[in-house]
């Protein structure tokens, strides 16, 4: 149960009279109040750069793993935002000229999603305004509160930390 004689941040931005009757529940709402405030920047910055986080997400994951590519089921379980049509995701990326579409040298079945030049300029283009907003956003919080801030959600995804 939460403290039923302190009434937190939480209740106080969203004009909840009364505290929480779970903690689970104000911990989860305060989540997802924080990802809402974190997230809503890069919204912004990718939209201006006709991407959305998805987009980004899937185009970063490709452009990490080089000019190989990668096939479309690794895309996916590689995502940080899980998205449920990654063949549409891709695309989007492919209609845009960010990706192109190769077959393995090994297996000419498996279909593989490389970036193009136009792909891999893009991500460099957003690497500075990405590190500068994360530093906006968590430049404040010590590298030790977040690395703990790390274990407890991981911890809250029912992972051990390492």
């Amino acid at each position: 149960m939460a403290s039923s004689d302190r009434r937190t941040r939480l209740a106080r931005e969203v004009g909840k009279r009364s505290p929480f009757d779970l903690v689970e529940e104000e911990a989860f709402l305060t989540v997802a109040r924080t990802y809402e405030h974190l997230v809503s920047p890069f919204q912004a910055l990718f939209r201006c750069h006709g991407l959305s986080l998805s987009l980004y997400n899937a185009l970063r994951t490709i452009v990490g793993e080089g000019e190989d590519g990668l096939p479309i089921g690794e895309i996916a379980r590689r995502m940080i935002f899980r998205e449920p049509d990654i063949t549409r995701l891709v695309q989007k990326l492919e209609s845009a000229g960010l990706v192109q579409r190769t077959r393995s040298a090994e297996d000419g079945r498996v279909v593989l999603i490389a970036p193009t030049p136009q792909g891999q300029r893009k991500i460099r283009e957003l690497s500075e305004p990405v590190r500068k907003e994360l530093q906006d956003l968590l430049g404040h919080v010590p590298p030790p509160d977040l690395h703990r801030l790390i274990d407890l959600l991981e911890q809250a995804r029912g992972e051990a930390p390492e």
